[in-house]
């Protein structure tokens, strides 16, 4: 897997490239044709903060982890152990489609368990028409982090989401 690794208000050197390249290149085994992938790894710094992210495009997928911690070698750690989380808890989704042109190895997933593969809750909602400040008073007033709707204008479906920063995003559909 080729690694690309930038870093964002922080030099990065060898010593930090060579752990992250460690790290991300654990994934291999998961990862067929993994010589054909190039990932992205953002490493930032925020106050006292170090931030990484990873993200991992694949034909069907894109896999992508953010951590945040005191420590830059805590938070690489983190963000590779959250992205074989979710590829260990997609893996029977992946099986049991057999999605054509994966990028996944199944020989590596023998002894997982399908345990984590369960869908806990499902919830039917009325998907009302309004615009965007209408969506976002809505959400606030639920206290919820997403709020799903109709946009009036265009009559599609909206997903409207608080980003970390503070700020609202929004997920349209084509």
């Amino acid at each position: 897997m080729e690694i690309i690794i930038r870093g964002d208000k922080i030099k990065i050197t060898d010593a930090m490239k060579n752990y992250i390249e460690e790290k991300i290149g654990k994934l291999d085994k998961y990862l067929e044709n993994s010589d054909d992938i190039r990932s992205s790894v953002v490493v930032k710094v925020k106050n006292h903060s170090q931030i990484v992210e990873i993200t991992i495009p694949l034909k069907s997928f894109i896999l992508r982890s953010e951590e945040v911690q005191d420590d830059f070698y805590a938070a690489v750690d983190k963000a590779v152990d959250k992205l074989e989380r979710q590829i260990r808890k997609n893996k029977t989704r992946l099986m049991s489609k057999q999605v054509k042109g994966h990028d996944f190895s199944f020989e590596q997933f023998d002894s997982i368990t399908d345990n984590e593969d369960k869908i806990i809750k499902r919830k039917k909602v009325e998907v009302k028409p309004m615009n965007e400040e209408e969506a976002i008073i809505q959400m606030e007033l639920l206290n919820h982090q997403f709020y799903m709707y109709k946009d009036s204008e265009t009559n599609s479906p909206v997903v409207i989401y608080k980003r970390k920063d503070g700020g609202y995003g929004i997920i349209e559909s084509e």
